[in-house]
């Protein structure tokens, strides 16, 4: 059985072939869908990456200035850190606080303990707290050339 390829309708055939030269309503519409739900998501992502370097960036700031308010008070002289309360507020920016000091001496001219509350003026900030103890230095003769001796 021999086959022809004169009996091939070549009509029939590029008219199969140019049947679709592009694209149908219906593929564009689901293109621009998934695109749209791609894009969505990954806006939802960039918000939540930009709220947490909000956070950490306020969380940073706090711990600076916790930081910096107990070596102020551990470098201090023991007889110039005075007991009571004292609050300081900062309403400037980048980090506007309420700092809250407080100085208890259990032990009259030997033991003081500190409380050092930071409190940030924006709610999504939470507060942070640092206590510790200081006690009175002893006086060293280690290095004392002509101190006499007792």
């Amino acid at each position: 059985m021999r086959i022809s390829l004169r009996s091939f309708d070549r009509t029939a055939a590029t008219i199969m072939t140019n049947e679709r030269k592009g694209f149908s309503v219906v593929e564009v519409i689901v293109a621009m869908v998934l695109l749209a739900i791609a894009v969505s998501s990954l806006a939802a992502l960039t918000y939540s990456v930009s709220q947490s370097a909000m956070i950490a960036t306020g969380n940073a700031y706090r711990n600076g200035v916790l930081m910096q308010e107990v070596n102020r008070l551990e470098m201090s002289p023991f007889d110039s850190v005075r007991t009571g309360t004292t609050t300081q507020t900062v309403s400037t920016a980048p980090y506007p606080h309420t700092t809250v000091i407080t100085v208890a001496e259990p032990s009259v001219g030997v033991l003081k303990t500190v409380s050092v509350i930071i409190t940030p003026t924006q709610a999504r900030f939470k507060p942070d707290t640092a206590i510790f103890i200081r006690t009175k230095a002893k006086t060293s003769r280690a290095l004392c050339t002509d101190c006499p001796a007792g």
